[in-house]
């Protein structure tokens, strides 16, 4: 622990060496680490969640919108504050297995969510993408579901490297309703 006056390294009683870190202690994040919410296999009734949430009221789902064939929800672990994403309410794992409704209506949505998350926050880039397999990163290969993730100036910085911790400023479900307010009624 530091002394705040003298920034030195205090003697700490209990296991452990002294250092010159502060803990932000993050439990919740166990759940993603053990892998709650996470399908049990790869069909749509092996408790996949993207098959789960369109059956939830939006708040409980974290939905931001609804369309014909894809809906657009908060991702329950986000990498910053207003990371969206964009699934089909089938279930399908492939990019390429979409029909063309499912791919026209995946893409509006990815603009109708850029334009609200630069009107709620300001975002001055995104990341935008799919990990389509589990060896290419997909946290939930079974399901397809496009990432749109803001970015700001200076927004990485020591936590996520250095803390493994992700600071964010708002709660899910008032993010949700901030984007669902701002979300356009067309692309």
């Amino acid at each position: 622990m530091l002394n705040a006056m003298s920034e030195e390294p205090q003697a700490q009683h209990g296991a452990g060496t002294p250092d010159a870190f502060e803990r932000l202690w993050t439990p919740h994040r166990m759940a993603y680490i053990k892998g709650a919410n996470k399908p049990t296999g790869a069909g749509p009734d092996d408790g996949c969640p993207f098959c789960d949430i369109p059956r939830m009221s939006d708040e409980d789902g974290l939905v931001v919108a609804r369309g014909t064939s894809v809906f657009a929800v908060l991702n329950l672990y986000p990498y910053n504050s207003g990371h969206m994403m964009v699934c089909p309410y089938r279930h399908v794992s492939d990019y390429a297995d979409l029909d063309a409704g499912e791919t026209a209506e995946l893409a509006d949505f990815t603009k109708r969510a850029l334009t609200a998350l630069r009107k709620a926050s300001g975002a001055q880039g995104f990341n935008v993408g799919m990990n389509l397999g589990a060896v290419a990163g997909a946290g939930i290969a079974a399901h397809l579901h496009q990432h749109v993730v803001p970015r700001w100036g200076g927004d990485t910085n020591f936590m996520p490297v250095v803390g493994h911790t992700r600071v964010l400023p708002q709660l899910l479900r008032d993010t949700r309703e901030l984007l669902a307010g701002c979300w356009p009624a067309s692309a």
